[in-house]
């Protein structure tokens, strides 16, 4: 972490040991593929089969960091929530789209164990578990054309509107699930997952609004499922999305892992997680670009000194420094608080998430600007930054939205 003052004592040598190869991973593999693949016009160019996107992958998998999530005694990696935050912030560090795409590629397989299902554990768990070559990767399937946000706004008035349903819904059909409709552009790993964990409404319970909601395991390779082209986005372009449909595509009956009787509570599990996990990998894109523009300051001459010697750039560097320190200790505290008990204070992952993404934003724009011009030309790193870190203040729900059911969970205690 050269040029950055980090101010845990608390880490153990292994666990200092772990962040050294972690930060290596991310500075060798993840940053150059990253840089490498935003140079590509066409994003359906990035997940070519000889893409070096899946070399990143594949090299992800053989270091099993793609179990990290799962139990040690299903043969995850066991790592503590501390070494979790050491994991997460070094990847944002490296490739905030890459982290976001590799992070949530167990997101299926972490719910599939969490039924122990003999056929699932079988026939899903161990496959991914024992995964060394990016054969098996999920995503998770939430956002709609006509849904976005909206789907995460659990404790809000129109959470329960009768008007407003899914448009993916599952029909039961004897021992099977009927599932019809569409998902949206910016599911995550969209285009290239195999098993998706599909947020959708249950038919029979439109009634109760987004509220009469499920959550069912899909394998994406399955009759009646296709994709959409890979997503054309401003920035994290090494993050494949895209659209998934379905035409009456059928799985069984105990692939519905959750129903609308736990749905509310599992979604806002989901969101506490997701946020705070968002939350540290964009305190690791800050660090980042306040790192770039240290050392940048150190060595660009203006008026026969380094500019880090005016004043004016030792005041925002300062200030960068501050909101970067804030921000990783806010998602620290979030990620290790959601881990000590039954319950994740969802107002507390959403502030980490707003917090941290906003930060990131704001402390690469202060990068860019201190670089000046240079700042703004295409392969300067600051610039791809600013680029990333802009989408992740919608991403994951937008933060207005986020900010109102933050604001109900306080309200409602």
């Amino acid at each position: 972490m050269a040029g950055y003052l980090d101010l845990d004592r608390t880490l153990t040598p292994e666990q200092v040991t772990l962040r050294k190869e972690v930060h290596r991973f991310a500075e060798e593999v993840l940053r150059p593929a990253s840089v490498e693949l935003d140079r590509l016009a066409d994003p359906e160019d990035v997940v070519k089969r000889d893409s070096i996107f899946w070399d990143v992958f594949r090299k992800f998998y053989e270091q099993g960091y793609h179990t990290r999530t799962l139990p040690e005694g299903l043969g995850g990696t066991g790592l503590s929530v501390e070494e979790q935050c050491i994991v997460t912030e070094e990847l944002g560090w490296g490739s905030a789209d890459f982290a976001i795409g590799l992070g949530v590629t167990s997101f299926p397989f972490l719910f599939a164990a969490g039924t122990g299902n003999p056929e699932i554990m079988n026939d899903v768990v161990r496959p991914f578990l024992e995964d060394r070559e990016a054969r098996y990767v999920g995503c998770w399937a939430i956002t709609e054309p006509h849904h976005g946000s909206d789907t995460l706004a659990a404790g809000t008035e129109g959470f329960r509107d009768p008007n407003v349903f899914y448009e993916v819904t599952a029909r039961a059909d004897g021992d099977e699930w009927v599932i019809n409709g569409q998902k949206a552009a910016w599911v995550s790993n969209g285009t290239i997952a195999t098993h998706a964990l599909t947020f959708l409404g249950i038919e029979d319970k439109k009634g109760m609004g987004m509220a009469g909601g499920g959550v069912a395991l899909i394998p994406l390779g399955l009759p009646g499922i296709s994709r959409g082209r890979a997503l054309d986005k401003l920035g994290q372009r090494a993050l494949n999305q895209g659209e998934i449909f379905f035409d009456g595509a059928r799985i069984p009956r105990h692939y519905m892992i959750v129903g609308p009787e736990g749905y509310q509570m599992v979604l806002e599990g989901v969101l506490a997680g997701a946020n705070a996990y968002m939350g540290i990998t964009f305190a690791g894109l800050a660090r980042a670009a306040f790192e770039e523009a240290l050392a940048y300051t150190k060595q660009r001459v203006q008026g026969g000194r380094p500019i880090c010697e005016h004043q004016l750039v030792q005041k925002k560097l300062f200030d960068m420094f501050i909101k970067v320190q804030a921000a990783r200790d806010l998602a620290r505290s979030t990620l290790i608080y959601n881990s000590s008990g039954p319950s994740a204070a969802l107002q507390c992952s959403i502030a980490s998430k707003v917090f941290c993404t906003t930060v990131a934003f704001e402390v690469a724009s202060d990068a860019v600007q201190l670089f000046g011009g240079y700042g703004l030309a295409k392969g300067v790193l600051v610039e791809k930054l600013l680029r990333d870190a802009r989408a992740s203040m919608i991403e994951d729900g937008s933060n207005d939205l986020l900010s109102l059911v933050g604001a109900r969970k306080i309200i409602d205690g």
